[in-house]
């Protein structure tokens, strides 16, 4: 029922597969009420109230009653100013409905077969038949040894001005643009199948959904498998009438991920790196490649069946990104590229951040997000993800590894290289020459990190003369990073008479220096580049670093029907409504904060301030090296540990903090609990020596470090068997590292969470100080020069809008919002350490927070 514009969402039956609490249903309610109103959501959820369930049941509720609207109104369409007669119009009614649903019960019939199949596929399995029919894909097997030769690296002739007559070179008709056909030959599709495709496919409403990471991803699949909606649409007369109506219609969900998630190709996915898979992946589909070089699962308009089969089978089933790789093996068809056949008639679209927040991504992918639903889940981290993705980080050290690769490759390759390459190389050179040159003269002053200013970061010999434009697109062009890296590997090995083949699983460096000057190119108060050094380490760091997220953003909200944002840790909101999205209008914007499930007798949370032996906890970074406070903190985490039972995991503010301590308690001696400390020994009756704090605290847990080079599932699992196993165990983690996001600490494996100290920014670092005078003076510019200067009564006489308030007043919000962004980087990030523990309503865990501030 609507009352007036609103859906009265108490009445509706959101088909949640439990009985849910009080504070789902609020959720689930708001959620469909964002989406009915097209409005903005910011919902927090704490962990372990089914947030994810509760999303899902909302959204698709929501989803299939609109597209049941849109139906129904599509029927009656025209109706009103026409002046046939009633049976005319009833007649015209019943062939439009007819015309509507014979597409969609045509797939329907499709996934029905397709899941019966595969059902009866596992059913054979179940019962010891595994034999299948297996598809020939031994075509790469001559290929899946590298060439011998040292072609492989050689650039091919390169023209810069070639994009000016490619164009007018097609010759075919088309009336794309020549950025459009030269993106739409790498992504492997040719006009007229794009054309074919519009005119058959309708792009459906549905919802892309997107986290962190794809193991986020799965535990949302996972949920997705457990819940049923009817159908969105009747059945139409055409139907049996002794088939009955399906009391719900499987959902059509499409998991989308990277190259490097999804590629079947062995010659290729073995890379390691994003970039040299993209890389090589877009070089396969060149023309200039041999036909016999070529990638063989990738789609053309031979292997449309397979395209075909490929799409069904991934709409028949829920699958995560493995199941994807694992079909596309199967079928024989490239996953990465067969998946967007899927997209229009998806329903959901489950997807990482990267590949929905970057607009490039979106555009490679052929995402359109106009006029469909977004939830973005673990959202109190965007603006970081974000920030990550437009944000470029490269080392001196680094700086001289590519420059000395250059080298080298220019040496072995100048007589087979021609007029441009041998030009645009020198180029590149002459500009990593300058940016070493810069850091180098930076590295020898006192100062730790500062501003660049980039006329004296490009201030080499010549640098001045360069067209970057034009550099940027040579290095995107040629893929010179991954040929220059390439074959310094290649050599190396040649060196080692190595026969094992290695191959580089990080980024080129190259590929880095083209992100920087990109943002240089596009040069804004948005970002700023910056010099680092790193600690106690004799090498320096140049980075690009976004400070306003917004603009980046602004596309998904103009675009979209609309959008959520939920999370665990969203409080406070205006640090998404300041920050994310500064113009968006109040009555725009949904808000909840729901409490948790559990009852008050599951939480004990208290602050420490004091230790054992009564030592004040103060651990600002004046304070926090002061080896009595060390000690101290030490006796009251082995105090804790002689009455927490199982597991008890430890946060502290950073990974050289928690280095710092494990190294001072490894040789820091005290005595046992009740034995005075004592030098003297007697042969017949020995004192027990003083043992250092780590002895003591490993002799109550076995003890667990979480490190920035060690895998976190090899420390999570050793953590969680000595648990199962009646040990117990303490684990020690950092604030914002791997342990404080996505990890189920629950029941045995949480019985106490305990914050070390608060993880606030270096406020004296360069990159913070420009952050907050970036949210400074932004937000005096908008206070100064918002529309809303008429709300606050600062309307002239004649009408005109005066500014919003006096300056003084203005800079004092400005400050205010600064030091509320910065308090609010450190509280979120502690919250979500302290929600990895009490997961379900039945568990209960301690939290304990050390530090008297």
């Amino acid at each position: 029922m609507v009352d007036g514009n609103r859906v009265l969402v108490k009445e509706i039956d959101f088909h949640h597969p439990y009985t849910p609490y009080a504070i789902q249903e609020e959720f689930m309610k708001t959620v469909y009420q964002v989406l009915e109103d097209g409005s903005v959501g910011l919902l927090e959820s704490p962990t372990g109230t089914g947030k994810s369930l509760s999303l899902i049941c909302g959204s698709l509720t929501w989803l299939r009653d609109h597209k049941r609207k849109v139906f129904e109104e599509g029927l009656h369409w025209n109706e009103d100013v026409s002046n046939e007669p009633e049976w005319i119009i009833e007649q015209g009614r019943v062939r439009k409905r007819r015309e509507l649903l014979r597409n969609r019960e045509e797939m329907e019939a499709r996934l029905i077969k397709i899941r019966a199949k595969e059902k009866a596929q596992r059913d054979r399995y179940l019962k010891g038949d595994q034999h299948y029919k297996k598809r020939k894909t031994d075509a790469l097997k001559k290929e899946t040894n590298d060439d011998d030769e040292e072609e492989q690296f050689i650039l091919e002739d390169y023209n810069s001005d070639r994009e000016s007559s490619s164009s007018a070179t097609n010759g075919s008709g088309n009336v794309f643009s020549a950025a459009t056909l030269e993106l739409m030959e790498k992504l492997g599709m040719s006009t007229k199948a794009a054309e074919d495709e519009e005119e058959v496919v309708e792009d459906e409403m549905k919802i892309f959904y997107c986290s962190r990471t794809h193991s986020q991803l799965t535990q949302f699949i996972n949920e997705l498998r457990r819940v049923k909606f009817p159908p969105a649409l009747p059945p139409s007369e055409t139907t049996p009438s002794s088939s009955k109506t399906p009391l719900y219609e499987d959902l059509k969900h499409l998991t989308l991920g990277s190259r490097k998630n999804l590629c079947i190709n062995p010659t290729v996915n073995k890379l390691g790196s994003v970039t040299a898979i993209n890389e090589r992946c877009l070089e396969l589909q060149q023309p200039s490649t041999a036909k016999e070089h070529k990638c063989v699962f990738l789609p053309n308009k031979e292997t449309q069946p397979l395209v075909n089969t490929f799409r069904d089978h991934t709409l028949a089933s829920i699958r995560d990104i493995e199941d994807m790789g694992a079909l596309g093996k199967e079928i024989g068809i490239c996953p990465y590229y067969a998946s967007r056949a899927a997209i229009k008639q998806a329903e959901i679209v489950t997807l990482p951040y990267p590949l929905l927040l970057q607009k490039s991504a979106r555009e490679a992918l052929g995402l359109d997000l106009k006029g469909h639903v977004v939830i973005i889940d673990e959202a109190h981290n965007i603006m970081d993800a974000i920030s990550g993705i437009h944000g470029v980080e490269v080392s001196l050290d680094q700086l001289k590894k590519a420059r000395a690769q250059l080298g080298v490759y220019l040496q072995k390759f100048k007589n087979k290289l021609k007029g441009k390459n041998r030009v645009y190389i020198a180029q590149v050179i002459r500009i990593i020459d300058s940016l070493t040159g810069y850091l180098e003269g930076r590295l020898a002053l006192s100062k730790a990190d500062g501003m660049v200013d980039e006329k004296e970061l490009l201030s080499g010999k010549g640098v001045d003369q360069i067209n970057f434009f034009k550099v940027i697109k040579y290095l995107q062009d040629t893929k010179l990073a991954r040929k220059v890296e390439s074959y310094a590997i290649h050599t190396t090995q040649n060196i080692q008479n190595s026969s094992v083949k290695t191959y580089e699983t990080t980024t080129p460096v190259l590929h880095h220096i083209s992100s920087l000057l990109s943002a240089l190119t596009h040069s804004s108060n948005e970002g700023q580049l910056f010099y680092s050094k790193l600690p106690n380490a004799a090498t320096i760091t140049l980075k690009f670093q976004l400070l306003d997220p917004s603009p980046h953003f602004l596309p998904l909200l103009t675009d979209t029907h609309s959008i959520l944002l939920a999370g665990g840790t969203m409080s406070p909101f205006t640090t998404f409504t300041s920050h994310l999205f500064p113009s968006l209008p109040d009555e725009k914007l949904s808000t909840l904060s729901c409490g948790h499930v559990i009852p008050p007798s599951n939480l004990l949370a208290w602050t420490l301030s004091h230790g054992p032996t009564g030592t004040p906890f103060s651990f600002t970074f004046q304070n926090r090296n002061d080896r009595s406070m060390i000690e101290e903190l030490g006796r009251a985490i082995l105090n804790l540990c002689s009455v927490v039972p199982d597991g008890m995991v430890v946060f502290f503010p950073s990974y050289a903090y928690l280095d710092l301590i494990i190294k001072h308690w490894s040789t820091t001696t005290a005595p046992s609990s009740s034995t005075p400390h004592s030098h003297s020994h007697s042969q017949t009756q020995p004192q027990p020596q003083p043992q250092p704090l780590m002895t003591r605290l490993s002799a109550k847990k076995p003890i667990f470090q979480e490190s920035q080079s060690q895998s976190a599932e090899d420390v999570l699992t050793a953590y969680t068997q000595s648990i199962d196993r009646s040990q117990g165990g303490l684990l020690l983690s950092v604030v914002g590292g791997k342990m404080s996001e996505g990890i189920n600490f629950s029941d045995r494996l949480g019985r106490c969470v305990v914050i070390v100290g608060l993880p606030y920014p270096n406020l004296m670092s360069a990159e913070w100080k420009a952050k907050l005078a970036y949210i400074e003076t932004s937000t005096v510019s908008r206070l100064q020069q918002s529309p809303s200067s008429i709300a606050l009564g600062l309307e002239s006489k004649d009408g005109n809008v005066k500014k919003v308030m006096a300056k003084e007043e203005a800079e004092r919000r400005g400050k205010e919002a600064g030091r509320e962004f910065y308090e609010n980087s450190c509280m979120r990030a502690v919250n979500q350490s302290i929600g990895r523990a009490i997961r379900h309503k039945n568990d209960y865990a301690a939290i304990v927070m050390i530090d008297g501030r």
